[in-house]
């Protein structure tokens, strides 16, 4: 926990695709169905960044690398089963997708879509995970994403 908000960690899947175009990966939440990014639960034994890894494999059949240093941080309100809603912070991660599955633990729960940053960031509701999104574009092109 973080204060009064529970820690997750998520991760931005990016890759380049055959036009040469950037795009990031988004999934829908099991729940909810809203479109997001690959996060979950810390995990003992686990660096972050290993957990963004791990979260984008079950969640979205991605295997890469995720970057050590945090790219962001964003802040969503989680719906828990019983109702109740915590506030979550989730740290993430940039992961560079090396090869995508379409078998994958959480395959039949949730759908993809792979999309520029621009419009993938349009489709989430969370204004700071919007920011990061749209944020990736400038960094690709300036190189920090370490294409």
């Amino acid at each position: 926990m973080h204060g009064q908000a529970a820690d997750q960690v998520g991760a931005i899947c990016f890759r380049v695709n055959p036009d040469g175009i950037l795009e990031v990966l988004l999934i829908t939440t099991r729940e909810t169905h809203r479109w997001t990014i690959p996060k979950g639960w810390p995990i003992k034994g686990l660096r972050p960044h290993e957990v963004a890894e791990r979260e984008a494999w079950e969640e979205g059949g991605i295997k890469g690398k995720g970057k050590k240093k945090p790219y962001g941080y964003y802040t969503y309100l989680k719906r828990l089963e019983d109702n109740r809603s915590i506030q979550c912070v989730v740290e993430v991660h940039l992961l560079k997708v090396k090869k995508v599955r379409f078998t994958f633990p959480e395959c039949r729960e949730r759908v993809l879509i792979w999309l520029p940053p621009t419009e993938a960031s349009s489709l989430v509701p969370e204004w700071e995970l919007k920011s990061l999104i749209s944020e990736l574009h400038a960094k690709f092109s300036s190189g920090e994403t370490g294409k």
